[in-house]
């Protein structure tokens, strides 16, 4: 049999046969799979080797029973309209569970309106249970130890419902003024601070701006730091006054027509382009340079290719879950969140040359 093979059994392989092969006792091979920096070396070795020739696999529910961790992480998703998803919170759920898993953590999916007990195999209609209802359904349900907390609002009532809850949480998203601050989030501002930057480098000095509801802390940011950035520059800034394709042909009518627009989110961006085209102008820096933010998948395969900010959403996902199981295993958290920087990838969209 080559060696790592493990060994075939026609019974589970018990931790005393694995203490019994290496010729420890049986609470050493508990230390070697739950606490290994209190095995000496040689020992460790001995164990492993033990474990990898008799293919013993650790009861995992056992051993969470046993501790009381239940290695199971919740994230409450935002609710999306399902004609109008999210990419980028469908790219971050991704980045999650993957994170947990590099720590041995599952995550556990659920929605406002969505009971944790429906059968989801019946398709069930949901309920009428709001976040504050799922979150409590969730703790009632003990099945997790700490929760994910995304789209969070200054105010956000799902802050204080939890902390009162007592369970562990993390947000991605900036918690209020008195809130634990317990976040993880890029710097919206400075992001579009970038972006402006680099249109005025390619010397736009009319430039339009296209967002969506200001009540949105991460769009407002986004606003702020793109007239900031402008102001400071002293170039000529206007804001479109809806979201919408009709609002930015009404700027590209005017006598003073922007030669580059800043999109708060890369499906604006689309808008942009089909307003430009519209126009009877062309996308791109020998026309009208369009940008958007998030850098989701459909940025790539736009024409031209759409320049976008990326968000680092694994290394915001990893951040996440480390302070969270902080958290859990009883550590002090953060006095403060952490801010996290994106990154401009810039494309055909607003690039000269090839």
């Amino acid at each position: 049999m080559p060696e790592g093979t493990p060994r075939p059994r026609r019974g589970a392989t018990t931790i005393e046969e694995v203490a019994r092969a290496a010729g420890v006792s049986r609470q050493t091979v508990s230390n070697a799979l739950n606490a290994p920096q209190r095995v000496r070396p040689d020992t460790l070795a001995r164990v492993t080797a033990a474990i990898r020739e008799l293919g013993y696999q650790p009861d995992q529910s056992a051993r969470s029973l046993r501790s009381g961790a239940r290695r199971t992480l919740g994230y409450l998703a935002p609710v999306d309209d399902p004609f109008d998803p999210n990419p980028l919170m469908a790219g971050f759920l991704e980045a999650l569970v993957d994170a947990a898993g590099a720590q041995g953590q599952r995550v556990l999916l659920f929605r406002p309106g969505q009971g944790l007990a429906q059968d989801a195999a019946q398709g069930g209609a949901q309920d009428a249970a709001g976040p504050l209802a799922a979150i409590d359904e969730l703790v009632a349900a003990r099945q997790v130890d700490g929760l994910v907390l995304a789209d969070v609002l200054g105010d956000d009532p799902r802050i204080g419902h939890v902390v009162r809850a007592g369970l562990p949480f993390v947000t991605f998203g900036r918690t209020g003024p008195g809130q634990p601050q317990h976040w993880v989030d890029i710097a919206n501002d400075t992001a579009m601070a970038v972006v402006v930057r680099h249109l005025a480098a390619l010397g736009h000095r009319r430039i339009g701006y296209v967002g969506r509801a200001e009540d949105l802390p991460w769009m407002a940011a986004r606003r702020a730091g793109f007239l900031a950035e402008a102001a400071r520059l002293g170039l000529s800034a206007v804001t479109a006054a809806r979201p919408d394709v009709a609002a930015v042909r009404e700027l590209l009518r005017g006598p003073e027509r922007p030669t580059a627009f800043a999109a708060g989110s890369d499906l604006l961006a689309l808008d942009v382009y089909e307003a430009v085209r519209a126009e009877g102008l062309a996308v791109g820096p020998a026309g009208v340079a369009v940008t958007g933010f998030h850098d989701t998948p459909l940025c790539r395969h736009l024409h031209p290719a759409l320049t976008s900010v990326r968000l680092p959403l694994r290394t915001i996902a990893a951040a996440l879950v480390e302070r969270l199981l902080g958290q859990v295993r009883g550590e002090a958290p953060p006095t403060g969140g952490l801010e996290l920087a994106a990154e401009l990838v810039v494309r055909a969209s607003s690039r000269t040359g090839p």
